[in-house]
C-alpha cells in the first residue's frame, strides 16, 4: 500500500488549494470555534461532583448529562454533513456557536435537573457543528497532501481547550461558583462569533466548489449511500469508534470520580493527572500527524497499536492487587489516554480519500458519529454498572473492554476493502494529474 501512495502524495491534485498565510489565518478563526466548543463540551468533565451535589442526582443520572449531549452530537453528524456540503462552512458554524453559546450559560443559570438537561443537549446540538465544518475548512484552504497534519493539528486544538476546561473551569469553580464560572465562560462565545463573522470565508477565490444540484430528500438519500457504500467511511468510523471513546468518557465525566473515590486522590492530584491526558495528547497528535503525513501506510498500524496499549493499560490499573493503583501506574494510564483522541483522527484520514469533495461533510460526519456513539453508550454503562455494583468501579471500566473487542473486529474485516479501493482511487488521480490534453 506505501509502494501505491508513496509518489502520488507528492503530486499536487488537480484544483487544490494552494495553502499559504491567508489559509492559516482563515483556518484559525474556524478552529477557535471548535476551541471554544471543546471548552464548553469537556466543562462537566470538571464539575461532576458539584454537578451531583448541585441537582442531587446519582451515578446514573449524573451521567445523563454527558450522554443525552453525545446523543445529540452523533445523532447531528450526518444532518450537519449534509449541511456544510450544501450551505458552506460559515453559515453551519454561525449557527454552532449560537447554539453552543446559549447551552452554556443555560447551563450556567439552571435551577433545576431538568432545565440543566435542556441546556446541554442545546450545547451539543451547536458542538456538532462545530468539527466537521473546521475540517471542510481545512480541505477548502490546504492542499490535500497536508490533511492528515491539519486534521491533528484541529484536534490539537481541541485538547487545547479541554486543557483550558481542566485549569480553568475548574479553578473559577473553586473561586465564583457554578454560576459565575459557567456564565463567564460563556462570553468566550461572543468573541469567536464576532471573530468569524468579520473574517471567516468558506474557500480561497478561485477556488469555488462546482455548483450541486439539490433535490431534497432524494439528494441527502443520494449523499448518505453514495458516502457509506464506501469501505473507506466505514473503516473511518469504526477506527474512529474503536480509538477515542476510552479518553473520551474519562475526560468528558468518570475521570474525575474515579481519581478522587476509587482512586483516594486528592482533586488537585486527580486534576494535574487529567491535565497529563491532554497534555499527551497534544505532543503524540504532532507526531501522528507527521508520521502519516509522511508515511500514510503507518495509519492502522498507529490506530490498532494505540487501541492495544490502552487496553493493556486499563487491564493492569484495574487488575492490580490491592483497593488502588499506584501513583506511577495512574500516569501511564493517562499518557496513553492521551494517544486515543489523535488516533481517533486517523479515521477521517481512511474517509478522507474515500469521498470526493462534495461529499467531504457527509463522510465527515458518518465517521465522526463512530467515537461519541462509542462513548455515549460507555458513559451509560458505567453510570448503570456503578449503581448495580455498589460503586465498583472496576467492574464498571470493564465496559470499556467490550466496545474495543467489536470495534477492532470491524476494523480488521473492513481494512482490505478500503486499501484497494484507495489504491483504485490514487491510480486514477495520478493519472488525471499527468494528463495533458492533445
Amino acid at each position: 500500500m506505501s509502494t501505491a501512495e508513496g509518489p502520488s502524495r507528492s503530486v499536487p491534485l488537480p484544483g487544490d488549494p494552494p495553502g499559504g498565510r491567508r489559509a492559516i489565518a482563515v483556518w484559525c478563526v474556524g478552529v477557535s470555534v471548535y476551541f471554544v466548543a471543546v471548552i464548553f463540551r469537556t466543562s462537566l468533565g470538571v464539575a461532576g461532583l458539584d454537578a451531583a451535589d448541585r441537582f442531587h442526582v446519582n451515578a446514573s443520572a449524573l451521567s445523563t448529562f454527558s450522554i443525552l449531549q453525545l446523543l445529540v452530537y452523533a445523532g447531528m453528524q450526518i444532518p450537519v454533513g449534509l449541511l456544510v456540503d450544501r450551505l458552506g462552512t460559515k453559515k453551519v458554524l454561525t449557527l454552532g456557536v449560537v447554539l453552543f453559546t446559549v447551552g452554556q450559560l443555560g447551563f450556567a443559570l439552571s435551577p433545576s435537573y431538568g432545565m440543566a438537561l435542556a441546556s446541554r443537549a442545546l450545547l451539543g446540538c451547536g458542538d456538532a457543528m462545530t468539527f466537521i465544518s473546521v475540517l471542510r475548512l481545512g480541505s477548502r484552504w490546504f492542499p490535500a497532501r497536508r490533511g492528515p497534519l491539519v486534521g491533528q493539528l484541529a484536534g490539537l486544538a481541541g485538547m487545547a481547550g479541554n486543557l483550558v476546561s481542566t485549569l480553568v473551569i475548574a479553578r473559577l469553580l473553586h473561586d465564583v461558583g457554578w454560576t459565575a464560572a459557567f456564565a463567564g465562560s460563556s462570553v468566550l462565545g461572543v468573541v469567536v462569533l464576532v471573530l468569524m463573522v468579520l473574517f471567516l470565508k468558506d474557500h480561497p477565490e478561485g477556488h469555488e466548489p462546482p455548483p450541486v444540484r439539490h433535490h431534497g430528500a432524494a439528494y441527502v438519500r443520494r449523499q448518505i449511500a453514495a458516502s457509506w457504500r464506501e469501505p473507506g467511511t466505514r473503516l473511518g468510523m469504526w477506527v474512529h469508534f474503536t480509538t477515542q471513546f476510552p479518553a473520551m468518557v474519562f475526560l468528558l465525566l468518570w475521570g474525575l470520580p474515579f481519581l478522587v473515590e476509587a482512586q483516594g486522590l486528592s482533586r488537585a492530584t486527580a486534576g494535574d493527572l487529567l491535565t497529563l491526558i491532554v497534555l499527551s495528547n497534544m505532543v503524540v497528535g504532532l507526531v501522528y500527524g507527521q508520521v502519516i503525513a509522511r508515511h500514510h501506510a503507518a495509519r492502522l498500524p498507529l490506530a490498532l497499536g494505540t487501541v492495544l496499549t490502552t487496553a493493556v493499560a486499563w487491564a493492569a490499573t484495574l487488575a492490580y492487587p490491592g483497593d488502588r493503583a499506584p501513583m506511577w501506574l495512574l500516569v501511564v494510564l493517562c499518557v496513553i489516554l492521551g494517544a486515543c483522541g489523535p488516533a481517533s483522527m486517523i479515521g477521517f484520514d481512511f474517509a478522507r480519500p474515500a469521498n470526493p469533495p462534495e461529499r467531504q461533510g457527509t463522510g465527515s460526519g458518518i465517521t465522526n458519529m463512530g467515537g461519541f456513539v462509542a462513548s455515549m453508550t460507555t458513559l451509560l454503562a458505567v453510570g448503570v454498572l456503578l449503581d448495580a455494583t455498589g460503586e465498583n468501579y472496576r467492574v464498571a471500566f470493564c465496559s470499556v473492554f467490550v466496545l474495543q473487542a467489536l470495534g477492532l473486529v470491524q476494523v480488521l474485516r473492513l481494512r482490505g476493502r478500503a486499501a484497494r479501493r484507495e489504491r483504485e482511487r490514487l491510480v486514477a488521480s495520478r493519472v488525471e494529474t499527468v494528463h495533458v490534453p492533445v
